[in-house]
């Protein structure tokens, strides 16, 4: 049994639907990012941030960490290639490097106060916002070459992370999925159980 400390919509949405691909029994305690942080969930993560996983009696975190573990521990879930295999590599390098790339960059255009700024500052904005287009430009001919997923014709939790980060841009000036190879990814992704699983249980509007 797992138990998944999340928000709904937050970094924690991924793992969520990874969850529920692999089939193992989880539960859910959902955090309020909004208000005081409960001094018990401080205790298990120290930052007060989504999401934190219970594995075996222990709190883990960093969203791409614990989806690489959730991939290690049920191989059989097909998330992941398998280590050793064709596709291994790219995996790994996909999931660490858009948690480097969107995960930082989006954390400072929601959250501008982390950089002493305000969402007026354009200029600081604008360079975020050029970054993340920017990221989605080279994905979108990745897999207009060689798609439809990140591995091809394989699907795996690297898609469910890139999703996640595409929502997260459906406010901005230009949302990913004006790509279109990334909204074909989106599109796939968005129609399977899982994602609509999702998108139920934490009352997701929208995508």
């Amino acid at each position: 049994m797992y138990t998944l400390y999340y928000a709904p919509g937050a970094a924690s949405l991924a793992l969520h639907a990874a969850l529920f691909e692999i089939g193992a029994p989880y539960e859910l305690a959902q955090v309020d990012l909004k208000g005081q942080r409960d001094p018990a969930y401080l205790k298990l993560n120290p930052q007060g941030v989504v999401p934190t996983l219970v594995v075996d009696g222990e709190a883990v975190r960093e969203s791409a960490a614990l989806m690489l573990l959730l991939t290690e521990r049920h191989p059989e879930s097909g998330l992941a290639p398998l280590p050793g295999t064709p596709g291994r590599a790219r995996f790994l390098q996909d999931v660490v490097w858009m948690a480097n790339t969107f995960g930082s960059a989006y954390r400072l255009w929601f959250y501008p106060k982390d950089l002493d700024a305000t969402e007026d500052d354009c200029q600081g904005r604008d360079a975020l916002r050029r970054k993340i287009e920017s990221s989605f430009e080279e994905l979108d001919a990745r897999l207009s070459a060689g798609g439809p997923y990140l591995l091809g014709e394989q699907f795996s939790a690297a898609d469910l992370i890139l999703t996640m980060y595409m929502r997260w841009s459906r406010n901005m000036p230009k949302p990913a999925t004006e790509w279109p190879a990334l909204r074909k990814l989106a599109d796939l992704v968005r129609a399977r159980p899982s994602w609509q699983h999702v998108n139920a249980t934490e009352g997701l509007s929208g995508w």
